[in-house]
């Protein structure tokens, strides 16, 4: 099948043109600086005028709960989600039931990803105390990297001791995932909370209890192990504008932290690396007040303060990456406070048009943006033919109208857990579409239910 998509203006490396992309057998052909006025030798024509057509988000941080906590989410009620929202790659996270600690786990979530999801797919292997000797044997073509949680979490992945964390550390080849928050901190702080306040502090105080110096605390231990080791640390949700000071900016001519370059593009990246989440971006603790645990997540969401300096760190390069964690639950158990509601929520079909409010904000370009949501991600964990328009490439795209005005209601959300802290709120933009591998997997306000996604390969040569 040829398509032709025509007239929009398309974002990619660092340019914005008026232009159109001929796609055949789900890449990408050509792509010209004119917009082609000629529907004939085409199968589709796509019209995308007024349009701006960008590369398929690659969201680096989910949790589609499946297997074993699926009355939450699954891996096709998410993917339609992500389909929904231009998102057109995911990688999963390993803290569901049974735990992807282990090859059969792993191979299993594949197979069902190869079933159910609509969009591309790959899964994080999960590092515990006993697990670092299976390192070798994973397939490092077929995952992103290891996911460690240093903090906020339970049972065996839950690794704290330091001797297990050197073990991990020096035996990760592949880019390595961190979650990092103090627990010894947080249960400090929340024995103090429980004091004052009772079994279940109020949620406005989630802040200070896993606070500021449980995040730096954690986050300066794993960038210490990984100059250590010359791991590739890749630090999750920063939330903190103290973990900033750690990270230094991503100069173009490599000044500062030791660099690698990875084979899915030119621009080098540092071998240290963080992400924001569009949660920490968009929201502050003050949010509570009108939507108390809906925005309970871990690490918490910090002040103005942080928000305003982790926004500024979207553009001099101390952020490389800009993720979700999109962490679905029912809304049952997010009621409560800071110990008895649940912690995370769902974004992924919100995250584009989120943070393309903060581009008509001045936050960042939209071309930042793209480099953040789209290439970025492909560059660090060495994502194969996707993440860029270029020929030859797989033709993954979401394409956006501005000044079209829409508000979140309920009968919009995708996301299996039905509610989304973004209710009521109007945007300005709007996917229109979204191309997975050359097919429409959403438009019209609709997900194609018969298109799916295509595993994930990698390259993680330095």
């Amino acid at each position: 099948m040829k398509t032709l998509i025509r007239g929009g203006y398309i974002v990619n490396e660092g340019r914005t043109f008026e232009g159109s992309i001929v796609v055949e057998d789900g890449n990408i052909i050509e792509i010209s600086q004119q917009s082609s006025t000629t529907s004939h030798g085409y199968d589709e024509v796509i019209d995308a005028s007024g349009c701006y057509v960008l590369p398929g988000v690659i969201d680096d941080h989910v949790h589609f709960r499946e297997p074993g906590l699926t009355e939450k989410a699954d891996i096709e009620s998410e993917s339609r989600a992500a389909a929904a929202g231009g998102v057109t790659s995911y990688f999963d996270m390993p803290n569901c039931v049974p735990q992807t600690t282990t090859l059969e786990a792993l191979n299993d979530k594949f197979q069902r990803a190869n079933k159910h999801s609509h969009v591309n797919y790959s899964f994080f292997y999960g590092a515990t105390n006993d697990n670092a000797d299976t390192f070798d044997q994973l397939d490092a073509t077929r995952i992103p990297g290891i996911k460690l949680f240093m903090g906020s979490s339970t049972g065996n992945m839950l690794v704290d001791k330091q001797q297990v964390l050197e073990r991990i550390f020096q035996s990760c080849k592949l880019p390595l995932m961190v979650h990092c928050e103090d627990t010894d901190i947080i249960n400090r702080n929340m024995a103090a909370a429980k004091e004052a306040w009772g079994e279940d502090p109020p949620v406005s105080l989630h802040a200070m209890i896993r606070s500021e110096e449980a995040c730096l605390a954690s986050s300066q231990k794993a960038i210490e192990l990984a100059k250590k080791y010359g791991t590739r640390l890749h630090v999750a949700h920063v939330s903190t504008a103290e973990e900033l000071e750690g990270l230094s900016p991503a100069s173009p001519k490599g000044k500062g932290m030791q660099r690698h370059t990875l084979a899915t593009g030119q621009r080098s990246l540092p071998s240290i690396t963080a992400e924001a989440t569009v949660g920490h971006l968009y929201f502050t603790q003050l949010d509570h007040e009108r939507l108390g645990a809906k925005i309970k997540v871990n690490p918490a969401i910090k002040t103005p303060v942080d928000q305003f300096l982790l926004r500024q760190a979207l553009t001099d390069g101390r952020i490389s990456v800009i993720g979700t964690d999109h962490a679905p639950h029912l809304l049952t158990q997010k009621q409560g406070g800071c110990a008895k509601a649940a912690s995370g929520m769902p974004m992924i079909q919100f995250s584009l048009v989120t943070m393309l409010e903060l581009v008509d904000e001045g936050v960042l370009t939209i071309e930042r943006m793209v480099e953040l949501m789209c290439h970025n991600p492909a560059r660090l964990f060495g994502v194969q033919k996707r993440g860029f328009l270029r020929q030859g490439y797989r033709a993954d795209m979401a394409i956006i109208r501005p000044n079209s005005p829409w508000t979140v209601t309920c009968d919009l959300i995708e996301s299996k857990c039905g509610w989304s802290p973004m209710e009521g709120h109007e945007y300005r933009w709007r996917v229109e579409r979204t191309l997975c591998n050359g097919q429409t997997v959403y438009a019209n306000g609709a997900v194609d239910a018969s298109v799916h996604g295509e595993e994930i390969s990698f390259n993680h040569a330095n």
